[in-house]
């Protein structure tokens, strides 16, 4: 059995989407290594604590005492040693990224495969590393392997890399499609009255915060429920009234709970550099619980799912398109659903992970020291630390 070393921007046990969701079903195959940005731990030695989170598969997270955040030059310094213990003498595995930010640490493998899972444009996002342009053009150069997470990322990446292939969002249709008992709403919203319109995810600087307030404003009687961590942006910027109704983070196994409890599911995305080539996993969940959804013009909402979401420019084509989803007549819901059923059908994860797996399997071995030629090096005083 091969091993995969991923490296990761984000962690684990924080919202379950793309990285769990195909190494869970990578580690049938493979033994997965999962490596997560390092934690703060001032008071202990450096260290690598390993965490079992199903068969084959094991959360590594590097504990040092400095206080630089993710994958800091002087992080990696101390994080490159732990590495050399994970991955048994003289075995060869396959190194993948997630944040070309750790690119450095493939000094410490002598991988026969790099892939590069490129699940969003990180460099348009806040607060984005100064490096990071260079080291994803360092990954793109190197890599054996290059899979994007959505039609507008794989067109970006594939005039950057000659083995480009798209892999879009899919779903566990057997998991969501539970939200259609619509008797079993979650009872973190059992007090708040209907209709809900709801929304689950991430709430940071790619959700259009004053459109959710417009909305609110302009029907009071809707409650809107987001549910999701709040990150990169302040508590105090989310807007507030009666009805707008914030949840927190919630477990993946919460999630179709909540959809059972909504009338209308919303994706009320900002249009702005960190949206660009975004590619909703969200989209395909809602549709597996054959509730009506109301978007704004993301490229990869329009494309290949405009027939049926709906799709609304501004806070009043907002305002309108979420009434007439609240009042679809029954014939208009079953067509709905009926194209909704389809549409997920031709998606699956496991198909997906499959699809990656044939490939890494199926590409040659590259030369022993060829990943090490175009690794960035580390400046004097990190390498040094």
């Amino acid at each position: 059995m091969s091993t995969i070393v991923v490296f990761s921007h984000l962690r684990w046990d924080f919202v379950f989407q793309r990285p769990q969701h195909l190494l869970t079903r990578l580690a049938r195959q493979h033994r997965v290594l999962f490596i997560e940005e390092p934690v703060l731990d001032e008071g202990g030695p450096v260290r690598m604590e390993c965490l079992e989170r199903g068969p084959n598969l094991t959360v590594c997270k590097p504990h040092t005492p400095l206080h630089a955040t993710g994958y800091h030059d002087d992080q990696i310094a101390l994080v490159l040693p732990l590495l050399s213990e994970l991955v048994p003498p003289g075995e060869r595995p396959v190194a993948w990224f997630y944040t070309p930010m750790a690119l450095p640490l493939l000094q410490a493998l002598r991988p026969r495969l790099v892939v590069y899972d490129c699940m969003d444009e990180l460099a348009s996002f806040a607060n984005a590393p100064k490096q990071l342009l260079q080291r994803e053009t360092a990954l793109l150069k190197l890599a054996d392997l290059v899979f994007a997470g959505g039609p507008s990322l794989y067109e970006a990446k594939r005039q950057r890399h000659p083995n480009a292939h798209c892999f879009p969002s899919s779903v566990d249709v057997a998991h969501f499609s539970s939200a259609l008992d619509r008797s079993s709403s979650h009872p973190a919203q059992e007090a708040i009255p209907g209709p809900r319109l709801g929304f689950y995810g991430v709430i940071d600087e790619r959700i259009d915060l004053a459109l959710v307030d417009a909305v609110a404003a302009a029907r009071p009687e809707w409650q809107l429920v987001l549910a999701g961590p709040v990150v990169k942006i302040s508590e105090d910027s989310l807007p507030r009234r009666p009805n707008i109704h914030y949840l927190g983070q919630q477990p993946y196994d919460a999630l179709p709970r909540l959809l059972a409890g909504w009338d209308v599911c919303l994706m009320p995305f900002a249009l702005n550099e960190a949206t660009r080539f975004i590619s909703p996993t969200k989209v395909l969940e809602y549709m597996a619980a054959e509730l009506p959804v109301v978007s704004t013009a993301i490229a990869d909402v329009v494309n290949p799912y405009g027939h049926v979401v709906s799709i609304a420019d501004g806070a009043d084509a907002f305002v309108a398109a979420c009434e007439a989803a609240l009042a679809l007549h029954p014939e208009a819901r079953d067509s709905m659903r009926a194209t909704m059923r389809d549409t997920v059908a031709r998606t699956s994860r496991e198909r997906t992970a499959e699809a990656m797996s044939a490939l890494i399997l199926g590409s040659p071995d590259r030369a022993m020291d060829e990943a090490q030629e175009e690794v960035p090096s580390l400046p004097r005083t990190a390498r040094h630390a």
